[in-house]
């Protein structure tokens, strides 16, 4: 298994070169330049155009400006085209503001979508079905920032509550408990706003694997020797279900840095989607190339631990070596 994991995990390594290079290609061919005249900053001259130019070696063959990014990369040295700062502090200081918003949403999501999933194909035809299919489905047709800018309005008119933003305005300077209560409210509606389409999906999936398992031979042969209902069901049955959400699983980590870029701008939260769309706005390449190459990582391990993990739940997958 470990020589299994080595041989992939170079495998994965010049993937993700091949991906940096393609990436790096695709973004300097786009139309479009960071250096172009900004008919709206009157304050940028030619010759501050032929300075950035060079600092940034724009005027360099394409292989050098590739390497020119991979050493500032390496050793950290990489600055932003928009306003001269390193790249990696800011990508961090956004990740630890992003990664709240995406453990917890992704924690609610894979918590609630199996046990209403798992109930739904148990109770097959049931009230409870039936009711859960509809608020699923009518969960994934309204958009979900539609429903988050009601829940905006609602909270804020009825209750008069701040919900926008990390953190409330003023309070910088209050109790460590009461920023710490703050921190929390202001992160729990984007996440339960972010998770409501998840367990939507998730859920049904859950539910049509399921419903597909209980009809299996093996099942109903358990049933018939007389093993108790749950045995069947969380053990038996369960166990092969989950196959196919692993890949699923292996394919979180990516959303780290977009998956949710549209409840950051609506709540106005500084993470790591919001900077992604701001670089591109601003055409900062060097931004966009990191948050790429770091997307594409994310993207490489999530299918490596998808790997292992089809091992973990079904005993006939071996990992040779």
């Amino acid at each position: 298994m470990w020589a299994f994991i080595l041989r992939t995990v170079l495998q994965r390594c010049a993937l993700l070169f091949v991906i940096s290079v393609i990436s790096h290609a695709v973004i300097h061919l786009a139309p479009g330049k960071p250096t172009e005249v900004d008919p709206m900053n009157p304050r940028m001259k030619a010759a501050d155009i032929v300075k950035i130019r060079k600092a940034f070696h724009l005027d360099d063959p394409f292989h050098k400006q590739y390497l020119h990014w991979a050493k500032d990369l390496a050793t950290g040295e990489l600055k932003s085209f928009k306003d001269g700062q390193p790249v990696l502090p800011r990508i961090w200081e956004r990740f630890k503001n992003s990664f709240p918003i995406f453990a917890c949403s992704t924690l609610l999501t894979w918590t609630l979508s199996f046990p209403l999933g798992i109930q739904a194909a148990v109770r097959r035809g049931s009230l409870y079905d039936r009711s859960t299919t509809v608020l699923a489905y009518a969960l994934i047709s309204v958009p979900s920032f539609f429903l988050s800018y009601l829940l905006i309005l609602l909270v804020v008119r009825n209750f008069h509550i701040p919900v926008i933003g990390i953190r409330t305005f003023g309070t910088e300077q209050a109790r460590p408990l009461f920023r710490t209560m703050d921190g929390i409210w202001h992160l729990v509606i984007p996440s339960a706003m972010s998770a409501l389409g998840g367990i939507a999906i998730l859920s049904r999936y859950v539910r049509s694997q399921m419903v597909e398992v209980l009809g299996q031979d093996y099942v109903r042969t358990a049933r018939a020797k007389g093993v108790a209902e749950d045995v069947v069901v969380y053990h038996h049955a369960l166990r092969n279900a989950l196959l196919p959400f692993v890949t699923m699983f292996g394919f979180l980590l990516p959303g780290l840095i977009g998956g949710s870029v549209i409840f950051e701008e609506i709540f106005a939260w500084p993470g790591l989607g919001r900077l992604g769309y701001e670089a591109i706005l601003a055409r900062d390449f060097p931004m966009i190339l990191t948050l790429n190459f770091i997307a594409a990582a994310l993207t490489l391990a999530g299918v490596l631990v998808s790997d292992i993990l089809y091992a973990v739940v079904d005993p006939r997958i071996r990992l040779e070596g």
